[in-house]
């Protein structure tokens, strides 16, 4: 079969799937990236019942390129989300949430691993701890409008904080992979690679949002004089895709640079194309959204092995990172102020994992020292567990938590 053949048969399957999986989500109350990922579970599993079609689909590269496209866009998309005005304007509330909410989750979640996974090194240890450090912004965000409380001051808090938590985390996992990578070419860790790579990734996010915010207005004033359509599209593509390289370029995840990227972005940047008729760029980048970030979500979901599930130990890993990655969060509501809001619906709001996590998950299946992979198939699989888990509670839990709070007059 012709290459092209194959690579549009297969996103004939992955979209269809995402798309049914993502509505029956919906219908009974979860985001639509909750569907997606049980989706591919599903989709991927199938071998269990004879049905081995799709299998080459998991390590097919056409579709995994396809699939890290999509990240770089998700995270662009919850980048222009924020600014970074909104940022500095969230207040010290949010920050100590933020922080507590990415210390006390990266510390659990390390103590968990090194606790129940002796025999593995310290980068997955490390690791580990990453993957429970980021909050998901998409998620939180829709369940408090869902929730009518969108404009509570929990709301501004939480999701402050959320896109604070996105913005360590990313450093939290630059610093990991730096470290990792290090090891892979037999460089021994040491506190001054640590440091090195931690100032290396906080001088390109400090650099790059300083540089965008001086630079991107003039870009698009010279795109603004472009007659081509498309133009406001492919000047906000192609600035994400630049970032995202000199982020990969300087020893970053790609996803810091996608992530600046959508940060640095503002509306007024980019007004000029919107007086003269044109959709914003959100709006302009949702529908190549639509297309790509399912397929990373279905693929994620695809490398999840059900046989896994049936080993204890797996269960057991899974069951302790979710229990982890829980208190870690609420440990963050100690950072609200008294009479700043209902500490217990904001340590509730900054629970669920979603597309961050798994993002985080993704990269450690791609990590190795010296041949041997840092995240294998079962602890992928208590990752994804814990994820899901997360996202599943978070929608019924900040209800019933807003609800008391109605009760008791809070």
């Amino acid at each position: 079969m012709h290459p092209v053949a194959t690579v549009v048969l297969a996103l004939a399957v992955i979209l269809v799937v995402a798309k049914i999986a993502g509505d029956l989500a919906t219908r009974v109350g979860q985001p639509a990236v909750l569907g997606e990922l049980v989706g591919g579970i599903v989709l991927g599993n199938l071998s269990l019942a004879g049905f081995h079609a799709v299998e080459p689909m998991k390590t097919d590269p056409s579709i995994s390129l396809l699939a890290e496209i999509g990240v770089l866009i998700l995270l662009f998309e919850v980048g222009l989300e924020s600014t970074v005005g909104q940022m500095l304007r969230v207040g010290g509330a949010s920050l100590a949430v933020a922080v507590l909410g990415v210390v006390a989750p990266f510390a659990l979640g390390w103590g968990v691993a090194a606790w129940l996974l002796p025999d593995h090194s310290i980068y997955l240890h490390m690791f580990v701890g990453a993957t429970l450090c980021a909050t998901s912004v998409g998620i939180t965000a829709r369940v408090l409008k869902d929730l009518g409380e969108s404009q509570s001051d929990e709301a501004r808090i939480v999701l402050g904080a959320a896109v604070i938590d996105d913005v360590l985390g990313l450093v939290i996992l630059a610093v990991v992979t730096g470290i990792v990578a290090a090891a892979d070419a037999g460089t021994e860790m040491s506190y001054a690679s640590i440091g090195l790579t931690l100032l290396k990734a906080i001088g390109f996010l400090v650099g790059a949002l300083v540089a965008g915010v001086f630079l991107s207005p003039r870009l698009f004033a010279i795109a603004f004089r472009l007659r081509a359509p498309g133009t406001l599209l492919a000047f906000g593509l192609a600035f994400c895709f630049l970032l995202s390289w000199a982020a990969h370029a300087i020893g970053l995840a790609p996803i810091v640079g996608a992530f600046a990227a959508g940060l640095v972005l503002e509306n007024v940047h980019y007004r000029s194309f919107v007086d003269r008729g044109e959709h914003p760029l959100e709006e302009l980048i949702q529908p190549i959204g639509s297309f790509l970030v399912p397929v990373f979500f279905v693929l994620m979901g695809m490398h999840t092995d059900l046989r896994a599930f049936a080993d204890p130990a797996v269960l057991g890993l899974a069951a302790a990172l979710t229990v982890a990655a829980i208190v870690g969060k609420q440990a963050c509501s100690l950072g609200v102020p008294r009479g700043k809001g209902d500490r217990l619906s904001i340590g509730i709001g900054m629970i669920p994992r979603g597309e961050v996590g798994l993002i985080f998950a993704s990269m450690g299946l791609g990590l190795s020292v010296r041949g041997e992979r840092i995240v294998d198939a079962a602890i992928y699989s208590a990752i994804v567990i814990m994820v899901v888990v997360t996202t599943l509670v978070t929608p019924p839990a900040l209800k019933w938590s807003f609800a008391r709070r109605g009760r008791s007059g809070a």
